[in-house]
């Protein structure tokens, strides 16, 4: 194939990892590649909370625009910030294998007492529910950014702490001094996939991209976003989903949180490796366990807050 494929990416150094990845598995499928830079409602407004701004796709309706008046072939994603119903017209035809999927903490100065009173930053709503949940006494603060504008921030205000996905760390080769990775933190649907967008008719495109595609992951990351379709939950929304393979089983994790941190559900189940509809049984077990009066209660406080 001799057409160049215009790979559409947000500009932060860690979207710019992500579509040079992407462009490399293409080169090495032999295909040629060019970068187009656009940028997101999330990148230009870096003050307001995510779960504040009341939309989905802040990092990506830029880019479906883009694609769907075909400026470009593709656009790069960290799949997490893909809301669950797309744009008409686009679907997620590939993903790359998974980075960590965990979160991790940084530290200002020193591994801290979080049995103290500290001040963690971070504008992650699922983030914030989960960690006060387990540290009530805690406060947290408002960090937007990308990963280099929020470290900065750390440094420079009187902040014990901030979260940060282990993935997009690993990607910038960044090995804070003083950390922690928080593995009793359930991660978000799809966190550590970068996921590839395209425009469901290019039948080309997309014959491509299966020949790079990772099914293992795609499977456990689709799992995950059906959950979370059911869940009726996106960025602004405290709900979390991580599916991954071991010993032939398709383990199964998800919580949802009150906004409040009081309530909290967690169901961990395994289920067979091809089982289609896993993620319809883990969501009817965690409306049994308690979901379902943390969920009707999150949709009356957005009611009420809309």
């Amino acid at each position: 194939m001799t057409t160049k494929i215009r790979i559409g990416t947000r500009d932060s150094k860690l979207a710019m990892w992500q579509a040079n990845y992407a462009k490399k598995k293409l080169k090495d499928s032999g295909v040629n590649c060019e970068i187009i830079k656009i940028k997101s409602e999330g990148d230009i407004n870096q003050i307001t909370p995510l779960y504040d701004f009341g939309v989905s796709g802040i990092f990506t309706k830029n880019l479906d625009q883009a694609l769907l008046n075909n400026r470009i072939d593709i656009a790069v994603h960290s799949l997490k910030d893909v809301p669950i119903n797309m744009a008409s017209g686009l679907t997620i035809q590939c993903v790359f294998e998974r980075a960590d999927p965990n979160d991790i903490i940084i530290y200002k100065n020193k591994l801290v007492n979080l049995r103290k009173k500290l001040i963690i930053a971070t504008s992650s709503i699922r983030r914030k529910t989960q960690w006060i949940k387990k540290y009530p006494n805690h406060q947290i603060v408002s960090l937007r950014g990308n990963v280099g504008t929020r470290i900065d921030k750390l440094k420079k205000n009187e902040w014990d702490g901030a979260i940060f996905a282990k993935a997009g760390l690993d990607r910038l080769s960044i090995d804070p001094e003083y950390s922690e990775l928080i593995e009793w933190m359930i991660p978000s649907a799809a966190q550590g996939v970068v996921g590839v967008a395209t425009r469901s008719n290019d039948l080309v495109i997309n014959k491509l991209l299966e020949c790079i595609n990772c099914k293992k992951t795609h499977w456990c990351v689709s799992q995950e976003r059906k959950f979370l379709k059911l869940m009726n939950g996106g960025c602004s929304v405290p709900i979390s989903a991580y599916a991954f393979f071991n010993n032939d089983k398709l383990h199964f994790k998800v919580n949802i949180t009150s906004l409040n941190s009081k309530k909290s559900a967690t169901v961990f189940q395994e289920y067979g490796k091809s089982d289609e509809y896993a993620f319809e049984k883990i969501y009817s077990q965690l409306m049994l366990q308690g979901g379902k009066e943390i969920l009707d209660e999150l949709k009356k406080e957005k009611g009420e807050k809309n």
